[in-house]
């Protein structure tokens, strides 16, 4: 069951088929542990029309949006090749192996942009790549209760000059996008969930790549426990968990790229590059 947000209010998809859902503030809709139950109950109204794909907004209000990082394999091997000359590459093995994660704020939900809106490369960066991610949606109460995808716009040579460059790295002006839908369920994703990518140049592919969550080093619930200790989020939070899809070290974006991800069950997020 899918949840969207658009411009006409909330809508509930299951099996292809879309019904409205009365809520007259999104934040608390969606900041709830029950929101599973309260889409389900939509379902019992009568069929609307599919929304147009120019009318599905992001699907965060005032949620911040946090990070995961070093969860796969290969970001690991990534982040440290990137830092190496800095002196930080092993700052990234010893967070791989490590009980506590890698977490850090990537955007408030002013910053998110949707699907079909543009994601930025910063001016000042000469090395530019998308991270597509699983991104959980988690309750005001610390409970995972849906799932969308994330694109987690990133500078590599920033990041790579100093560790401690990693905020302006990864936040700045529509350096997160966010969508198409909500995945609502009770239950974990299967670790056989497909994750693929595909950057499009000039109307050909300039990079594709894909992996399972299987590939996932760390637990979605225990990536939420840590970001809860210590933390409150009246609105709820999303937490994308860490992309293991990270194109070459000779790529990077270029203006007018078409960044298309998409994940098992949820579909597929597009943005061009500004």
């Amino acid at each position: 069951m899918k949840l969207y947000r658009t411009t006409a209010g909330s809508l509930v998809e299951e099996d292809g088929s879309y019904f409205s859902l009365e809520a007259s503030d999104w934040d608390e809709l969606i900041s709830r542990p029950d929101v599973y139950q309260r889409a389900q109950a939509a379902l019992s109204g009568k069929p609307v029309q599919q929304p147009a794909a120019a009318t599905i907004l992001a699907p965060v209000g005032n949620q911040e949006v946090w990070a995961a990082g070093v969860t796969y394999y290969r970001s690991r091997n990534a982040r440290m090749e990137e830092s190496k000359d800095a002196g930080g590459g092993t700052f990234y093995d010893r967070v791989y192996v490590a009980d506590r994660p890698e977490l850090f704020f990537k955007a408030s939900g002013s910053r998110v942009v949707g699907p079909g809106a543009q994601v930025r490369i910063r001016r000042d960066a000469t090395w530019s790549v998308p991270e597509p991610e699983l991104t959980l949606l988690i309750s005001s109460t610390g409970v995972i209760t849906g799932y969308t995808i994330g694109n987690d716009m990133s500078s590599r040579d920033i990041e790579g000059e100093n560790p401690l460059y990693l905020p302006q790295a990864k936040v700045y002006d529509g350096s997160c996008a966010i969508g198409p839908a909500l995945l609502l369920s009770p239950e974990p994703l299967s670790r056989s969930t497909g994750i693929q990518i595909e950057i499009v140049r000039g109307g050909k592919t300039a990079f594709s790549g894909e992996t399972t969550l299987a590939e996932l080093k760390r637990e979605p619930k225990l990536l939420a426990e840590y970001l809860f200790r210590e933390n409150s989020f009246p609105h709820g939070v999303f937490l994308m968990t860490g992309t293991g899809i990270v194109p070459g070290d000779d790529f990077t974006l270029a203006v007018g790229d078409v960044v298309k991800i998409s994940i098992d069950g949820i579909g597929t997020l597009e943005n061009p590059v500004a």
